[in-house]
């Protein structure tokens, strides 16, 4: 098994409009409509061309099976969100999740060196925020009924994660990988390959002046 994340592009806009809408994840987004294609053109559009984010296809053996992104991008304050999503039923029991997080976490710390990692997850959605709090986020904030979804308000967990306590936190999913029989060289092969990319997008940005 491997999981990697690639850049999103445009040829991904019917796939991620079917995933927005899907059952799978639409009951853990802040939004409670469906999403017109008009409405995700505009959000794509966004997301291919605003320097501070980054959005990325989560592939599982070279298939399609999420989205993981960094937005607010705070270059002054060296700070970031995130979120990602699972979409494809393939993925279950598998510890995907787990990985586009040590990716993703690796990418902030250690390729953008930013400080802070920050993301808000619906209270309910425990398997997820429990899952942060295993690579080292610390819950920071509960925002009480935050968010209405089907009629009803919903709580919201902020969590952060620094710069400082990502070594220690990197060492405990590794060691955890290792006992699930996930193997790192690959994990590192698809973060140089996250690294690669974002080193041609600095380039074209330079070019495009």
């Amino acid at each position: 098994m491997t999981t990697a994340l690639r850049p999103l592009t445009a040829a991904d806009g019917p796939r991620v409009l079917a995933w927005r809408n899907s059952d799978a994840v639409a009951p853990y987004m802040y939004g409670d409509h469906l999403i017109s294609a008009a409405e995700h053109q505009h959000w794509l559009a966004q997301a291919l061309s605003q320097e501070d984010r980054r959005f990325w296809i989560v592939l599982l053996d070279e298939a399609p099976v999420g989205l993981a992104n960094l937005v607010r991008i705070d270059r002054d304050n060296h700070r970031c969100d995130w979120a990602y999503y699972l979409a494809e039923a393939s993925t279950r029991g598998r510890g995907v999740g787990a990985q586009v997080e040590y990716l993703t976490l690796r990418f902030v710390f250690e390729v953008l060196g930013l400080n802070k990692l920050w993301c808000e997850v619906l209270f309910e959605n425990t398997s997820v925020w429990s899952l942060h709090e295993s690579f080292g986020f610390v819950r920071e904030a509960l925002y009480r009924d935050h968010v209405s979804k089907a009629g009803q308000f919903r709580d919201v967990v902020g969590l952060g994660l620094l710069a400082r306590d990502w070594p220690q936190a990197r060492l405990g999913a590794e060691r955890r990988f290792r006992d699930k029989g996930i193997t790192l060289p690959a994990l590192e092969s698809a973060l140089g390959q996250m690294q690669t990319a974002e080193q041609q997008r600095s380039e074209r940005m330079v070019q495009q002046g």
